[in-house]
C-alpha cells in the first residue's frame, strides 16, 4: 500500500543546531529510495507503506548513532486506494483551485 507521510524528526539533548542530523535521515530516505520533499519543518515521504516506515525506523537508529540521547518524531500519514496520488498531484490541487 502506498502511503504519504509528513516527518518530523527533533534530536533531543544534542544543541540548538539540528541540520546534521536532518541532513543524515534525509540521506536515509534517499538510499532507500524513497520520494521526499524537504521544507522547512519537515520532510514529505511517498512510497510502499512498509519500505517508508522502515526508513523511518532508520533515521531513528542513524540520529541516535550520531550521539543523540532521545528522539521526538512527528508523522502525519495517509493512504488512498481509489486512485494513484502522488505528493505533486496533491499540490496542483490545490494551485489549480487559486
Amino acid at each position: 500500500m502506498k502511503v504519504m507521510i509528513d516527518l518530523c524528526i527533533v534530536p533531543l539533548g544534542v544543541g540548538v543546531s539540528l541540520s546534521p542530523y536532518i541532513a543524515a535521515c534525509e540521506k536515509v530516505l534517499s538510499d532507500a529510495g524513497l520520494k521526499t520533499a524537504l521544507h522547512s519543518y519537515g520532510t514529505n515521504v511517498e512510497g510502499e507503506w512498509d519500505d517508508v516506515l522502515a526508513a523511518v525506523k532508520r533515521c531513528h537508529e542513524v540520529v541516535h548513532g550520531m550521539g543523540a540521547p532521545r528522539i521526538t518524531t512527528t508523522i502525519k500519514l495517509g493512504t488512498r486506494i481509489d486512485r494513484v496520488q502522488t505528493m505533486e498531484d496533491k499540490i496542483n490541487s490545490v494551485k489549480a483551485k487559486l
